[in-house]
């Protein structure tokens, strides 16, 4: 019983570096070399053309977000280069690409670009969160090799609670640690309103390039935090990033 319960585990953790190695290689694919090698030498549209799909699958630098959004930009489209700076935005939060936002969008202000301590940490954790995954993995890796060790060589009671609970860590941090869901007003004018009917009270109307903090969905609606207040809009006004 108990060298079944070890097989099982040494599968299950082998089983997670294999998904995080997977994972984890997966960003440095042959097309977004390619489509950089495009961008240097300025053939933007074969450029785009691959940085497009990958940016929906979410394989994306911020690099390549600014990249995307100087071509963008370049062929008259500023709803997708405000889009793209938004989503570099969230990122790494950066003054000058406020001030980029709103010459795009003909704003002199904009709200929801403010970040709090809490927003920066939680950032920096999904910046490093590959790192950090394969930071458990050895460890989970370590851990199991030295309680099985311990058990086939010493012949003492063993116990595979730090094995469990890494599993548990590794699978909260893959699964659970996601960039805040953030969108970005595209219609002219927008409404933001207190509930998510049409009866609801207007709160206030909005321009294009404000960015907000999707809480959840709900039919045509978006839950969103605004000005310090839980409020609504339509999807339809909204592009998510």
């Amino acid at each position: 019983m108990q060298n079944d319960k070890s097989i099982f585990l040494v599968k299950l953790s082998l089983f997670f570096v294999f998904i995080l190695q997977a994972s984890y290689s997966q960003a440095f694919t042959p097309d977004l070399l390619k489509a950089d090698s495009l961008f240097e030498n300025r053939s933007y549209k074969e450029a785009m053309e691959i940085y497009v799909p990958n940016y929906q699958n979410g394989l994306y630098s911020p690099a390549m977000l600014l990249k995307m959004a100087f071509i963008a930009e370049g062929i008259g489209d500023k709803e997708q280069a405000t889009l793209y700076l938004g989503k570099y935005y969230d990122i790494n939060p950066n003054p000058q690409i406020i001030e980029k936002i709103k010459n795009l969008t003909g704003q002199s202000s904009l709200s929801g670009y403010e970040v709090s301590d809490k927003d920066r940490f939680l950032l920096f954790l999904v910046e490093y969160k590959e790192s950090i995954l394969l930071v458990l993995s050895v460890a989970l890796l370590i851990s199991l090799g030295t309680t099985i060790w311990t058990k086939w060589k010493k012949n003492t009671r063993t116990t595979y609670w730090p094995v469990v609970i890494l599993v548990l860590v590794i699978f909260m941090v893959n699964n659970f640690l996601m960039e805040p869901r953030s969108g970005l007003v595209t219609h002219s004018p927008s409404y933001i309103v207190s509930k998510p009917t049409a009866g609801g009270e207007m709160l206030e109307m909005i321009e294009p390039g404000h960015r907000l903090k999707i809480r959840s969905s709900k039919d045509i609606w978006y839950e969103i935090e605004w000005k310090n207040r839980v409020a609504y809009i339509r999807k339809d006004q909204v592009t998510r990033m």
